[in-house]
C-alpha cells in the first residue's frame, strides 16, 4: 500500500542535534553519530531540493548543563550545514511546541504537517511528536534519522525501534531517509 505524499508545505524540524550530542566532551557521542548526520543531511537536502522549509530546534539546558546557552555543546552541530535563513527555535523542555513562535512559523508555511527527526529519541523527539499531534498536525517521523543512547537495560537500537512503533501507534507516519532521498 502506497503512503500518501508528504505535503509540499510540510517543513522539516531538526530537533536538538547540538554539538554536545556529537563532540564527546560531556558524554559519548550519540548512537551512530556519523550515520545519523549523513541521514539527517539526506533529509535536509531533500527538503531544500523540494522547496520545503527547514527549522532547527535547540535545547536550552540549565546552568552547568553542556547544552546551556553559551556552553560549548549548545550550538547546532555544524556538520548539519544549517543555512543562514533557516530559523532556530529554542526550548527548555522536551516538546519543541513549547516555544510559542514555532506553531505560527509552521502555520505561515501553509503547513498542516511536519517532518520530524533529531535527538533524543526517547525524550525530545517523543515529546515533540506528541506536541505536534496535540497541535492537530499530521506528523511524519524519519524513522532512521533520530537517535539516543543506551539506557535502562535497552540498547539505543532497541529504544529507537520501540519508539518508532509507538510513533506509528500514535498516528504518526514513518518514512526512511532513503525513501525521501529518492523523491523529487
Amino acid at each position: 500500500m502506497t503512503q500518501p505524499a508528504i505535503a509540499a508545505t510540510a517543513p522539516v524540524l531538526v530537533i536538538d542535534l547540538q554539538t554536545g550530542m556529537f563532540d564527546g566532551v560531556a558524554e559519548p557521542p550519540i548512537h551512530d553519530a556519523d550515520g545519523l548526520v549523513a541521514r539527517v543531511r539526506t533529509v535536509i537536502d531533500w527538503a531544500r531540493r523540494s522547496g520545503r522549509k527547514v527549522a532547527f530546534v535547540r535545547h536550552d539546558g540549565g546552568g552547568g548543563d553542556s547544552l546551556a546557552p553559551g556552553a560549548a555543546g549548545w550550538p547546532v552541530w555544524p556538520a548539519l550545514g544549517q543555512a543562514p535563513e533557516e530559523p532556530t527555535f529554542s526550548k527548555q523542555v522536551g516538546d519543541a511546541f513549547s516555544n510559542p513562535d514555532l506553531s505560527p512559523w509552521i502555520a505561515a508555511q501553509g503547513a498542516g504537517e511536519v517532518v520530524l527527526l533529531g535527538a533524543q529519541t526517547d525524550q525530545c523527539v517523543t515529546a515533540t511528536v506528541a506536541g505536534a499531534l496535540q497541535a492537530g498536525l499530521k506528523v511524519t517521523v524519519v524513522s532512521d534519522a533520530h537517535s539516543t543512547w543506551d539506557f535502562g537495560g535497552e540498547t539505543a537500537d532497541q529504544i529507537i525501534a520501540r519508539s518508532n512503533a509507538a510513533f506509528a501507534a500514535s498516528g504518526a507516519r514513518l518514512v526512511a531517509s532513503t525513501d525521501l532521498a529518492e523523491k523529487p
